[in-house]
């Protein structure tokens, strides 16, 4: 693409790097374009996970499928993503893939995201046509839209590390803060349009007529926006192959490590960028294309993942609290409209009042939806000059605030005006999840690299663990799944024991104003 992709070797991308301090080369400094390119895979991402929010229950009730099995539906992806991420992580830290180490993943697990769609929003209508027999029709039906919700949520909550990873190995440190800032501006415009057209009634316009049901509509527009979106992600900025480094530096100018990483240590090798001070004193190494390649087991991933400095460890404690906060509210935030704000009732007759009261509200909570993502686009614009006033800390700490302050707000006065309102308060902390925590660990990367520089010693061993940014993205991103977990096991119990939606908004609001306390106390911020 344009000037930077010409050749996929190693020299091409060195001629491209500019050296930084302590004589490390560094990537060069990305267009505009290229950055808003790659955000466009977080795009694609968001406008699917809307429609998703939209339409996966009506299929989930148009299939029959058992209130017996929902928790099963809703927890299996995230258990998955939560024990795989870190190994998946790993696993492309080290992948010697002709096109570089993230986007094979990135393209597997876009693919895997398509076929979960075509199966949740597909399967009743390709059942009905294969199979007569109405028994076996509903079990084949529930058990096709099962494994397509599966699937897509696996996938799609999967995708955000190697993205993540991708932009952290190709960027210098200000266009990595430049980049995250344009995925969280697309992050919150994906979510936006998706809940739009979500929110359209296709079965009275032509397309809808012509494409058969609104199901249908919504996987035609969602496999085309993941696809465009995927294929202008992966074409943004070129990856320079591992294998092609090894390959093009002769054995006695690279030192290979021959110890351990400590969680979190960066690559002396990066993604085709070499530092030249690690090629002086190879005469005992052997040929690194000749090398065998490492494999990272489950048990020495969980001894590098228990033995994460402190630090790392709190980023993803805050992490964890601020998605428990926000997935306690955006998950059940359409029910508390309904059965709060309008004093609907879900249980009662279809055709009832009570129900079709509900309904409403269901769908004013849509909108409430829409009007988070947007001002999330908005606020990820101005997060920037916000943040050279107060900084990553002021940033994360008033995200966390604003957010425990506006579900407490709605908690306390479910109206249906403050209420959406307030839901722009939602958009501060979307925001605010998507950009400073991975900030923050691009400023623990730049302070690891800086100190690497400065205790290098001749001969002095390196470490080998194979760590990279990828385990570091993935540790962080997998506290989502954890996230899913605790509130998809625990916040209906908290339901049913109370009786009522609003204990949601509760305690949204008070694991909000905890990690509030939390990231403003056991945080750790580079200067």
């Amino acid at each position: 693409m344009g000037g930077n992709s010409g050749q996929a070797g190693f020299h091409t991308y060195k001629s491209l790097a500019e050296v930084g301090p302590c004589g490390s080369v560094q990537p060069p400094e990305r267009p505009r374009g290229r950055l808003i390119m790659h955000s466009m895979a977080m795009f694609g991402r968001e406008f699917c996970y809307a429609v998703e929010a939209a339409y996966v229950t009506p299929v989930l009730l148009s299939v029959g499928l058992p209130k017996s099995l929902y928790s099963m539906v809703w927890l299996l992806s995230p258990i998955l993503g939560f024990l795989l991420q870190p190994v998946v992580g790993s696993a492309s830290d080290h992948c010697r893939s002709r096109w570089g180490r993230r986007r094979p993943y990135i393209l597997t697990l876009g693919i895997i995201m398509l076929l979960g769609l075509a199966l949740y929003l597909n399967g009743d209508t390709v059942t009905s046509a294969l199979i007569a027999n109405p028994r076996r029709k509903r079990v084949w039906a529930i058990s096709i839209t099962m494994i397509g919700v599966v699937l897509f949520d696996f996938a799609a909550d999967f995708i955000d590390g190697p993205i993540k990873a991708y932009l952290f190995d190709v960027c210098s440190h200000g266009d990595k803060e430049r980049g995250l800032h344009y995925h969280a501006l697309f992050t919150g415009f994906g979510g936006a349009l998706g809940y739009i057209l979500g929110a359209i009634d296709w079965a009275h316009l032509e397309v809808g007529r012509v494409l058969g049901t609104e199901f249908q509509v919504m996987f035609f527009f969602s496999s085309l926006v993941l696809t465009l979106c995927s294929i202008i992600h992966l074409c943004s900025i070129p990856e320079a192959p591992l294998r092609d480094v090894a390959k093009d530096i002769p054995p006695q100018h690279l030192l290979l490590p021959d110890g351990k990483y400590e969680y979190g240590s960066i690559e002396k090798v990066k993604n085709g960028f070499i530092n030249p001070e690690l090629a002086t004193q190879g005469e005992r190494t052997p040929n690194p294309a000749e090398q065998p390649r490492r494999t990272m087991t489950m048990k020495s991933l969980l001894r590098a993942l228990v033995s994460m400095p402190p630090h790392y460890r709190c980023l993803c404690i805050s992490h964890l609290l601020g998605w428990t906060a926000f997935l306690s509210n955006m998950l059940f935030f359409t029910d508390f409209m309904g059965q709060i704000v309008y004093h609907g009732d879900p249980y009662s007759a279809h055709n009832s009042t009570e129900f079709l009261i509900y309904e409403r509200g269901v769908e004013v909570g849509c909108w409430g939806l829409c009007i988070n993502s947007v001002f999330s686009s908005f606020y990820s614009y101005f997060q920037k000059a916000l943040g050279s006033y107060i900084g990553l800390k002021g940033l994360y700490f008033l995200g966390y605030l604003l957010f425990g302050l506006g579900t407490g707000f709605i908690g306390l006065f479910p109206n249906v005006y403050s209420t959406l309102v307030l839901c722009a308060l939602f958009g501060v902390m979307s925001s605010t999840l998507y950009t400073v925590p991975f900030n923050l660990i691009a400023e623990y990367h730049r302070e690891e690299e800086e100190e690497e520089e400065r205790q290098r010693i001749p001969g002095g061993a390196a470490d080998d663990s194979g760590r990279g940014k990828g385990v570091d993205c993935a540790a962080l991103t997998c506290m989502v799944q954890l996230a899913q977990i605790l509130v998809g096991g625990g916040l209906g119990f908290l339901v049913n024991m109370a009786g009522s939606v609003i204990v949601v908004v509760v305690t949204a609001s008070s694991v909000a104003l905890i990690g509030c306390c939390f990231v403003a106390l056991f945080v750790r911020y580079v200067d």
